[in-house]
């Protein structure tokens, strides 16, 4: 342990700690922008500076700056103040100030130490620097907003390793771009948003689709149906401070329907779809997988499938054949739905509403269009669109009632409620598994040793009938990468692998609301746990509006019309390191 005295208080911490920590321990605040805990502790912009020792001369970033035995630090020191007013304008000079339309006003890093630090004069000439905003991309980058943090280069290198953000330019002329010094939608980005959560201010951004979802609800010739993924139950409400008792999803339904969509449904009904392909799709592929010596994948994270077809191509034949929960439901609406309702499909938008960004990019394949030759789903907004649209509408959720989900397509499970969650995709395909090839249910809670926040979590369950089944959760791109690197090498061995592109599952996605410096997913994810624990019916396979489509429509899983309509070649499109 180290003791040392900040403002004249005694404060001893563990050494290897730095003076911020030390500060935090103790409840003396000390501003700061670049930092996060864990990721980005490098100094870069200044604002967190403190005097050391009597020499006023010498000020240290407190987030970098080790503890040593006796040292001495003053926070508040004139000398202190006046750097970090200092530091802030400069930043404040090459960055573009439209707060008032910026998408994170109320809610940025840089708007709240302005105010704290009262900063309210500029006396540097404002040069921001200029924007090439990429239009096709699902993440938008305005450089005149970027504050040199390296938050984005952090967590793109360290925790996803995919490595799409890089310091570039030299001299003054040192900023943020891609790597490759090109559009966004010319890399490699998997879209996990990961950059978009970590950015202190509006410099990476979601393309906001708002307008073209109104454009879509004030056409009186379109029904526009919404669906919701399970995720966005655990945060939708987190902008308007509602408790998460309170913040229903009936409560969500009703927003929703006041925002003016035609139909309200659930993606936990496309979760249950996916679970009855998936699990039988496993059980089939179960011996030959054990033959090559290669798992069976999910596949209804895209931004997953975006980096292994870009990373680890020679994986792409191992990932499941079906789509992600929310193509699945696209397509059952512009089909059966459709049908059952006597609507033209042409004339049916769909709409989700997800806590990711890769969504938007996963909308827009073109093969993904098997229902009627439309896109099965048309457009995707994130939660924190989703609250936008809300707040546009005057939409009060402390004063709605709750209402149900629109029929048939509005009913989950509680094994599709925890696909938000990391491990929750393989905990909900296990328990239809075991059933498939049982025809008895297993305890819900049988497959517990896949729950909970461990990035890397695996397990042998023995199925009667098909023997010990080897499993893995990974969440995180960069546990990911080891996960597949041992593999590749023959030090793991698996039959089945659950992968989420963000860390802690869609819980922590890139299009949930912005918490800065805070992680949030094992918070979501838990609420998630316990809406599954709490529901009646906890397998897919009993699902009766699920049991009911296949019934009437679809046949059986893995079936003719369910594998048109359910499933999808992953090789029919190309990453941008793929393409001529």
């Amino acid at each position: 342990m180290v003791n040392l005295t900040i403002d004249g208080r005694s404060v001893q911490v563990k050494e290897g700690s730095t003076i911020i920590e030390a500060a935090d321990s103790v409840g003396i605040n000390i501003p700061r922008l670049c930092y996060w805990k864990g990721l980005n502790e490098i100094g870069a912009c200044r604002v967190c500076v403190v005097q050391i020792g009597d020499d006023k001369r010498r000020l240290a970033a407190a987030c970098d700056a080790l503890v040593e035995e006796g040292m001495v630090v003053v926070t508040d020191s004139p000398k202190v103040i006046a750097a970090r007013k200092t530091n802030l304008q400069l930043i404040l000079s090459q960055h573009k100030t439209n707060c008032t339309n910026c998408v994170r006003n109320g809610n940025c890093a840089l708007q709240k130490l302005s105010i704290e630090l009262n900063v309210h004069s500029q006396p540097f000439e404002l040069c921001p620097e200029k924007d090439r905003v990429d239009i096709n991309s699902p993440l938008v980058r305005e450089a005149s907003k970027c504050v040199k943090c390296m938050r984005c280069v952090q967590v793109c290198d360290k925790v996803q390793t995919v490595s799409v953000w890089d310091v570039v330019g030299v001299g003054s002329h040192v900023t943020v771009g891609t790597a490759a010094n090109t559009d966004i939608s010319k890399t490699n980005c998997v879209y996990c948003g990961q950059c978009v959560t970590h950015c202190p201010v509006g410099a990476l951004t979601t393309r906001d689709d708002t307008d073209e979802t109104l454009e879509m609800l004030n056409d009186p010739n379109l029904k526009v149906v919404v669906q919701v993924a399970p995720a966005v139950r655990a945060a939708w409400a987190e902008a308007f401070g509602l408790d998460s008792n309170f913040a229903t999803p009936k409560r969500l339904a009703a927003a929703l329907r006041r925002v003016g969509f035609d139909y309200v449904f659930d993606t936990s009904f496309g979760a249950d779809l996916t679970i009855m392909e998936e699990a039988n799709e496993f059980l089939t592929r179960f011996e030959r997988n054990r033959q090559n010596g290669r798992p069976m994948f999910t596949s209804c994270c895209p931004g997953w499938v975006r980096f292994v077809k870009s990373q680890y191509p020679d994986f792409v034949d191992n990932l499941s054949t079906a789509k992600s929960p929310q193509q699945m439901f696209g397509a059952v609406v512009k089909s059966y739905f459709a049908e059952k309702e006597g609507i033209d499909p042409r004339q049916i938008r769909v709409v989700s509403i997800m806590p990711c960004l890769a969504k938007k990019s996963e909308c827009a394949i073109e093969t993904l269009n098997d229902a009627c030759g439309d896109p099965d789903v048309d457009l995707v907004l994130t939660t924190r669109e989703a609250t936008r649209l809300f707040k546009m509408f005057g939409i009060h959720p402390e004063t709605l009632p709750e209402e149900e989900f629109d029929s048939p397509l509005g009913s989950g499970a509680g094994a599709a409620f925890i696909f938000g969650a990391t491990g929750g995709v393989m905990d909900a395909a296990l328990r239809s598994a075991y059933f498939f090839a049982t025809q008895k249910n297993p305890d819900p809670d049988a497959f517990k040793q896949v729950r909970g926040p461990r990035s890397w979590k695996e397990a042998t369950f023995n199925v009667p009938g098909i023997g010990d089944v080897r499993v893995a959760v990974v969440s995180g791109l960069g546990n990911t990468r080891k996960l597949l690197d041992s593999l590749r090498s023959g030090d793991v061995e698996y039959d089945f692998v659950e992968v989420m592109a963000c860390p802690g599952g869609c819980s922590g996605g890139g299009g949930q609301p912005i918490h800065d410096g805070e992680d949030c997913a094992e918070y979501r994810g838990d609420l998630l746990w316990k809406l599954d624990a709490e529901t009646d019916v906890r397998f897919s396979h009993e699902n009766k509006d699920v049991r009911n489509l296949y019934a009437d429509y679809l046949g059986n899983p893995l079936g003719e019309k369910s594998h048109r309509l359910l499933h999808t070649d992953h090789s029919s499109w190309s990453m941008p390191s793929q393409q001529k």
